[in-house]
């Protein structure tokens, strides 16, 4: 059974940071494409940044610059730096993992704030 564990989420000020974890069981998260997506309110799921099972990573331009996918193979676990957060990153934060299937984490808030 697969699990995807996202964690880290919260209220920030813009200008703020924070970390997202996305804790895996049942598959390896080195031989996936993970992926970390956002929803706002009233709009469609989109794509924020991946990392390739060889390490190489890719980003929205919304995210260029601000945030950083990165991966500990030893914890199997996915996170997203996100730094200098603005009020339009709020957002519901979802973990997924894909390869041949696809996996989903439930979902952390992001809300960014003052």
């Amino acid at each position: 059974q697969v699990q995807l564990v996202e964690s880290g989420g919260g209220l920030v000020q813009p200008g703020g940071s924070l970390r997202l974890s996305c804790a895996a069981s049942g598959i390896i998260v080195s031989a996936y494409a993970m992926n970390w997506y956002r929803q706002a309110p009233g709009k469609q799921r989109e794509l924020v940044a991946t990392i390739f099972s060889l390490g190489t990573t890719n980003y929205a331009d919304s995210a260029k610059g601000r945030f950083t996918i990165s991966r500990d193979n030893a914890k199997n676990t996915v996170y997203l730096e996100m730094n200098s957060l603005k009020p339009e990153d709020t957002a519901v934060y979802y973990c997924n993992a894909q390869k041949v299937s696809s996996y989903w984490g439930q979902g952390t808030q992001v809300t960014v704030s003052s």
